[in-house]
C-alpha cells in the first residue's frame, strides 16, 4: 500500500468554507446560462437552419465530452491524492475553461459549429475535472455531520449565481428580435444585435468573467492538502493507486453499488439539464427571453429544493433525499417528454390550442413550465445530497480518487444516454421520443439505490 498524503482533517476557518462553497456559484452560470437555457438553445435553433441535425449534433458534443471525462477523472483524482494540493489542477483547468468560454462570442449565425462544439468539448472537459478537485477537498473542511449541508448549501449558491447571470442576460442584454428591447424594455447594453444572436454569444464571456472573479476566494482562504510526492512519482503512484483502488471495490461492494446507481441517475440528470432547454426551444420556438424566464423559475425553485434538502441530509440523511428527489424527477420528466402543443401525457389530456400572447401562452407551455419547476426542485438536492453520500462513506486520504471515481460513475454511460437521444431522434426524427430515453436511466439508479447501504462503507445485506 502506498503511503498516503495526510489522514488528518484540516480545521477550515468559516472563510475558508464560504471560499470553498462559492466556487459552486462560480461554476454554475457555464451549466446555467451556457449548457442549458441560453447558448445551447441558441446552437440549437438559431446557429443553423436544420434545429433536429443541430439538436444531435450538441448531445453528441455532450457524448464526447462524457467520455473523456469517464475515462480520466479518475486517474487525475489518485495523482492529486499522492501529489497533494489541489488548487494547482484547478488553477490549471480553469485557464481552459475561461479561453473557450471566451471563444464561443465567435459563434456567429451560419458559421461552422464545429468549433463552437469544439469549444463546448473542452470547456466542459475543464470544468468536470475542476470540479473533481474542488469535491475532494471538501471532506478536510468539516465533519462528517456536516457535509450535508455544506453540500446543499454550495450547490444552493451555485443556483442563485447561475440565476443572477440569467436574469442579467434577459433584463440587460437579450432583445426580443421584434421589438429590440429587453425585458424591461430598454435596447440590449453595448449594442448587442439579437439577429446576429450576440444576445446569445455574450453568455461564453460572461460565464468566463464570472468565473475567473468568483473562484479567487477559494484560492485565497479554502485551506488545500498538503504537499505531497513530486509530479513524476505522483503519477506513477496515482496509477498504482488507481488499480489498487479497482481491485478494492471488489471488496467494498456497497460503495461499488452507490456508484453504479450513481451512473445511472447521475446521466439521467445530465440528460435532462444538456438538452431539457434546447428540447423547448425546439419545440415551442421559444426565443432567448422565453428560455431566460424558464430558467429563471427553475432556478428560484433549485434554491428552495436546495435548503430544504440541506436540513433534510443532515436529520434523514443524503440516501433518503436522492431517493424523494429521483421520485420527483422521473415524475416530472415523464411529463415533460409527454407534453406537446395542445396536449399532455401523450395526449391522454388535452389542452386548449390557443395562444393567450405574452410569455408561455398556451396551455401546453404552460404545463411544461410547471414540469420544469418540479425538476428544479428536485436536480439540485439529488445532486448535492450524492456529493454528500460519497464523503460520509469514504476515508479522508483516498477522497480524491473516490471523487475521481465518483466523477467516473456521473459521466461514465452518459455518453450513452446522449447516444441514445441521438440515435432515437435520428431514426424517428423526433426529438420527444429521444428525450424519452432518459427516463431508463433515472429509473434504472433509482432501483440500484434502493438496494444500497447508507452510508456506503457499511457492507451489504
Amino acid at each position: 500500500m502506498v503511503a498516503r498524503v495526510e489522514d488528518v482533517p484540516t480545521t477550515a476557518s468559516r472563510r475558508g468554507i464560504w471560499g470553498w462553497m462559492l466556487f459552486d456559484w462560480a461554476a454554475q452560470p457555464f451549466f446555467t446560462v451556457v449548457t442549458t437555457f441560453i447558448f445551447g438553445p441558441y446552437f440549437v435553433a438559431r446557429l443553423t437552419e436544420d434545429p433536429v441535425s443541430a439538436q444531435a449534433a450538441w448531445s453528441n458534443m455532450a457524448t464526447i465530452s462524457s467520455i473523456i471525462i469517464a475515462v480520466f477523472s479518475p486517474i487525475l483524482g489518485s495523482i492529486a491524492d499522492q501529489s497533494g494540493p489541489r488548487k494547482p489542477w484547478i488553477a490549471a483547468f480553469a485557464v481552459v475553461k475561461i479561453t473557450c468560454l471566451a471563444a464561443l462570442w465567435f459563434a456567429e449565425p451560419g458559421s461552422p459549429i464545429i468549433w463552437p462544439m469544439i469549444f463546448m468539448i473542452l470547456a466542459s472537459i475543464a470544468a468536470e475535472f475542476s470540479t473533481v478537485f474542488n469535491d475532494s477537498m471538501m471532506p478536510r473542511l468539516v465533519s462528517k455531520d456536516e457535509v450535508g449541508r455544506i453540500s446543499n448549501v454550495a450547490w444552493g449558491l451555485g443556483y442563485l449565481g447561475g440565476m443572477i447571470v440569467l436574469i442579467a442576460v434577459v433584463t440587460l442584454l437579450a432583445a426580443n428580435p421584434d421589438t429590440g428591447r429587453t425585458l424591461i424594455g430598454i435596447p440590449p447594453l453595448f449594442g448587442l444585435d439579437p439577429a446576429r444572436g450576440e444576445d446569445a454569444r455574450i453568455t461564453g464571456p460572461l460565464a468566463a468573467v464570472w468565473f475567473f472573479l468568483f473562484i479567487l476566494p477559494m484560492f485565497f482562504f479554502t485551506p488545500d492538502a498538503k504537499q505531497g510526492l513530486p509530479l513524476a512519482k505522483a503519477v506513477r503512484s496515482g496509477l498504482s493507486e488507481l488499480k489498487g483502488t479497482l481491485d478494492e471495490l471488489r471488496q467494498r461492494s456497497s460503495i461499488t453499488r452507490f456508484l453504479i446507481a450513481r451512473m445511472f441517475y447521475q446521466d439521467g440528470v445530465n440528460g435532462v439539464l444538456i438538452l431539457g432547454g434546447a428540447f423547448a426551444a425546439g419545440m415551442f420556438g421559444w426565443a432567448t427571453i422565453e428560455i431566460g424566464i424558464f430558467g429563471i423559475l427553475i432556478n428560484v425553485v433549485a434554491i428552495f429544493g436546495c435548503i430544504v434538502a440541506g436540513a433534510l441530509d443532515r436529520r434523514m440523511g443524503s440516501k433518503t433525499v436522492v431517493v424523494i428527489s429521483l421520485v420527483i424527477l422521473v415524475a416530472a420528466t415523464l411529463g415533460i417528454v409527454s407534453t406537446g402543443p395542445g396536449y399532455t401525457f401523450f395526449g391522454l389530456w388535452q389542452l386548449p390550442g390557443a395562444d393567450a400572447g405574452g410569455l408561455f401562452g398556451t396551455a401546453a407551455e404552460k404545463a411544461y413550465v410547471v414540469f420544469g419547476l418540479l425538476i428544479g426542485l428536485s436536480f439540485g438536492p439529488v445532486q448535492a445530497s450524492s456529493r454528500s453520500y460519497l464523503a460520509r462513506s469514504v476515508a479522508l486520504d483516498e477522497a480524491g480518487r473516490y471523487f475521481g471515481i465518483y466523477a467516473l460513475s456521473g459521466r461514465a454511460t452518459s455518453f450513452l444516454a446522449t447516444l441514445a437521444f441521438s440515435a432515437v431522434t435520428y431514426a424517428t426524427d423526433s426529438a420527444r421520443l429521444g428525450m424519452s430515453t432518459l427516463l431508463v436511466f433515472l429509473l434504472g439508479g433509482l432501483l440500484l439505490l434502493l438496494a444500497t447501504p447508507y452510508p456506503a462503507d457499511r457492507p451489504a445485506r
